[in-house]
């Protein structure tokens, strides 16, 4: 067998926000759980920021305390100020005991534009203000993701220069970042342009403080995914049926679909933890739930098949 792979899969949160219904919070538990029961241990459910902004996640605060206590399986929670992360550490005391993992997550762009728009800060604003959530997170017994997006490219400014995405991501991992990922937001990375920028961010960081999160806006993301694989990297960020995408970038719909991206490894003979059955089944849960048909293309395969 090949390397294993953590699988981590984003579409509870980074999927579900951009649906313009509001999925209920059963129905998150049970995609959750359907899920983690397929075999992922590394599950984004949701995220503390503000209901106004991001109205389909405002039931964060009663979604972290319910979650699916599942042998192995550990959740992410994105955070985007102490405020947020107030309500995360007040969410993991009242569940109480024997309550399952839950690390935070902060985020930020590489490029300024981009930045200002989703989060109304400059770069060095952002940072500056995660140089005090990340410790904070760390003090409450958690562990950190960082998420730095259009590191490959941004909708408002185009190309992103290497050192600037760089930059970001040595921060974040300098204020205590357990891993940091790398996101292609608008999906405009080829193998070779990630291959440069990752090969960039490697001088620094190691590979395995590193996630790839590439998005198929144009096809390439598994493509991608193969030249991080070449590079030593062995996380990859995806979606179940290809939930999703960034509300602060036009057009960047289309997450890499976690039934493309296991199809592809165990094909490789990379180990990845995941039943596959139970993977379809969870992907057509999430397609009943949001009440459309996906674009994960081994999702409709894999249903047609069994339709037939």
């Amino acid at each position: 067998m090949a390397a294993p792979i953590t699988v981590y899969e984003v579409g509870p949160r980074d999927g579900l926000q951009n649906e313009a219904a509001t999925v209920s919070t059963p129905d998150k538990l049970a995609l959750v759980r359907a899920l983690g029961e397929a075999g992922l241990r590394r599950i984004e459910a949701t995220s503390f920021v503000s209901p106004r902004w991001i109205p389909q996640l405002s039931d964060a605060d009663a979604l972290v305390p319910a979650l699916p206590r599942l042998p192995g399986v550990s959740y992410v929670v994105l955070v985007p100020n102490a405020k947020g992360l107030e309500r995360l550490a007040d969410a993991l005391r009242r569940a109480g005991e024997g309550a399952p993992e839950v690390a935070a997550a902060v985020f930020m762009s590489a490029s300024e534009s981009h930045n200002r728009k989703n989060l109304n800060r400059t770069v060095e604003e952002s940072l500056r203000e995660l140089e005090a959530v990340v410790p904070a997170a760390r003090g409450h017994g958690l562990r950190v993701r960082g998420y730095v997006s259009t590191v490959f490219g941004c909708p408002y400014e185009g190309a992103v220069d290497p050192e600037r995405a760089a930059a970001v991501a040595e921060r974040l991992v300098a204020f205590g970042c357990d891993q940091v990922s790398l996101g292609d937001t608008i999906g405009v990375a080829t193998p070779a342009l990630t291959r440069r920028v990752v090969s960039r961010i490697l001088r620094t960081i190691p590979a395995e403080q590193l996630a790839l999160h590439m998005h198929d806006t144009r096809g390439t993301a598994l493509a991608n995914v193969l030249a991080g694989l070449d590079l030593g990297i062995t996380t990859f960020d995806s979606s179940i049926g290809g939930l999703g995408g960034c509300p602060y970038a036009p057009g960047a719909s289309g997450n890499l679909a976690t039934e493309d991206l296991v199809y592809m490894l165990e094909g490789m003979g990379h180990e990845t933890g995941v039943d596959f059955e139970k993977l379809i089944a969870a992907g057509a849960l999430a397609q009943r739930l949001v009440g459309r048909r996906l674009p994960g293309k081994t999702l409709q395969a894999e249903l047609a098949r069994t339709e037939a």
